[in-house]
């Protein structure tokens, strides 16, 4: 059989246990991008670390293999999206944990909406229902590139890959439902203005539009014929009799 391989841990854990600070921060993590455990965010802070040690060893040196591995390491950092093609090698040390959050597999396909949530995206990923470039992917931190983002799509042999598949649906919440509301409520409320621009709108029977600008699309109102005059009422014969008896 062979010995067996000897598997080593590919995260660093943090140098003190008990820090209120940090295992608050974390928490906040977990829940936003739907993290299994704590290993999954220390994976990523890990690679992230390496990246800016990486760049603070390349900047106090200036021979020729220096060079190029800086060149490397900047065309994997602009292939993941972590830095732009105009920006410094510099910019890694400004990045947070977020940045590279967001370049998951399982944040990606909530952020496409090819799952309703973090949880249901993890589930897709785990049970092999995901490809990326033509590759079944079976791990949600798998690290997408610009390049593969695109790339992303159901295995044509899982019932996933149809559209309307009801686990596909994505089910709009409470919170979202009212958020749109009050948006379309905004986007639809009459502006308001004061004495003097009503006066105007008025006179020249302009319109309002949504965007609170007054303009006139129609000419000041002709002046209207003379409406004609009422007939009198017809005097009521007992009212007479009553008149005359009187």
């Amino acid at each position: 059989m062979g010995d067996p391989r000897r598997i080593r841990r590919k995260f660093d854990k943090p140098s003190h246990p008990w820090q209120k600070v940090r295992i608050e921060a974390e928490k906040i993590v977990i829940e936003e991008y739907g993290l299994q455990n704590k290993k999954d965010l220390w994976k990523m802070e890990t690679i992230l670390r390496r990246f800016k040690n990486q760049v603070k060893s390349l900047a106090s040196s200036s021979d020729k293999q220096s060079k190029l591995e800086e060149k490397q390491l900047f065309d994997r950092l602009v292939s993941l999206g972590l830095v732009k093609h105009d920006e410094s090698l510099d910019t890694v040390l400004g990045l947070q944990v977020k940045d590279i959050m967001e370049r998951r597999l399982q944040t990606l396909l909530v952020r496409k909406k090819l799952a309703r949530s973090m949880e249901q995206a993890r589930q897709f990923i785990t049970h092999g229902h995901l490809r990326v470039d033509g590759k079944k992917i079976t791990f949600p931190s798998y690290l997408v590139s610009i390049k593969e983002e695109s790339l992303i799509e159901f295995d044509p042999m899982s019932t996933l890959s149809k559209d309307d598949h009801p686990e596909r649906a994505i089910i709009e919440t409470l919170k979202e439902k009212a958020d749109r509301k009050k948006r379309e409520a905004k986007e639809e409320a009459v502006p308001v203005f004061d004495q003097k621009e009503i006066e105007a709108i008025e006179e020249t029977g302009a319109i309002i539009k949504k965007d609170a600008k007054i303009e006139v699309v129609q000419e000041k109102k002709k002046d209207a014929p003379p409406a004609k005059a009422e007939h009198p009422k017809a005097a009521h014969p007992r009212a007479e009799h009553r008149k005359a008896k009187e």
